[in-house]
């Protein structure tokens, strides 16, 4: 996602651009206007650069006649370091009037905000599937509050947050931020987040259909699976009396794939697991004793 540079002086003076005056016949610099190099003035006046016993002209002094100004410091040095400092600034400039007009691109005709068709093209183009993990942590990092939903004010603060403006921009934050994910408390909230996001807010949803909880636990943990995950989520699909999933029990559950083993056995029934993962596990040795004792 591009964005313009405009090169301007940093500050006018009067007389900075006045010619520097001319060296006459005699080798003596004409003292009735003052001179200017850089826009430093180097002499002032007759008066002032006039010398009462001029110098006797030596090999060794001769140059000192042609010296009118003392030595400037570096200044390409210097300008380099502050032009430099001054593109990296431009370098994280973001264009609002670029990003709405990325919006109005993908949004409804009828809604303000970028619907499932919108969303869907908006993958198209950032050559991802709506349905990658990726997607996912865009819509977090945007602050979506429903999916295949975003809101202008979302999207908008989204790519400012990001510091993108344009598709380009876009996709070149993709391995940040799955690097970031990556970290153990910002999964943490981009989990904690997912079972929200995967509510149906406009029917008042508050509990989270099981196969929709599922899709999004498959999704979530796409990057790194807890080793208990199928077993989990086989349980689940066996179990079709279980309509829903909690939100303590989605939250707990994350704690569960961190403290508990493969094999079950550091779990501890008195602690305040939720009551479906206590099922879990009775379902779990249950089956495990029965493989055992057919054997």
């Amino acid at each position: 996602m591009s964005m313009g540079q405009c090169l301007s002086p940093c500050c006018e003076k009067q007389g900075l651009n006045s010619p520097v005056s001319s060296i006459g016949d005699t080798g003596h610099p004409n003292h009735s206007r003052t001179q200017y190099l850089a826009g430093i003035p180097v002499s002032d006046s007759k008066e002032n650069c006039a010398e009462p016993n001029p110098p006797v002209t030596t090999p060794n002094s001769e140059w000192k006649m042609f010296t009118p100004y003392p030595k400037l410091p570096p200044i390409k040095k210097q300008g380099v370091g502050v032009e430099t400092k001054r593109l990296s600034l431009m370098s994280n400039q973001v264009f609002e009037n670029k990003i709405l007009s990325l919006f109005d691109n993908y949004k409804d005709k009828n809604e303000d905000c970028i619907l499932a068709d919108g969303i869907e093209r908006l993958c198209m183009d950032l050559e991802v599937k709506p349905e990658e993990f990726i997607v996912l942590v865009l819509a977090w990092k945007f602050g979506a509050e429903t999916m295949c939903e975003f809101k202008r004010s979302e999207f908008v603060q989204g790519c400012k947050a990001l510091k993108v403006d344009s598709l380009r921009g876009i996709q070149s934050k993709f391995p940040e931020l799955l690097v970031e994910v990556r970290d153990k408390q910002a999964f943490k909230d981009l989990y904690r987040w997912t079972y929200k996001f995967g509510l149906d807010s406009a029917s008042g949803q508050r509990t989270l259909p099981t196969d929709m909880a599922i899709s999004l636990w498959k999704l979530v943990f796409s990057q790194n699976e807890p080793l208990v995950l199928q077993r989990w989520l086989e349980f689940l699909e066996k179990h079709t009396s279980i309509r829903g999933i909690p939100k303590d029990t989605w939250d707990m559950f994350l704690n569960f794939t961190e403290q508990v083993g493969e094999d079950l056995s550091s779990y501890d029934d008195t602690e305040a697991w939720p009551s479906l993962l206590d099922d879990f596990v009775e379902f779990e040795n249950d089956r495990h004793n029965q493989n055992v004792t057919a054997d």
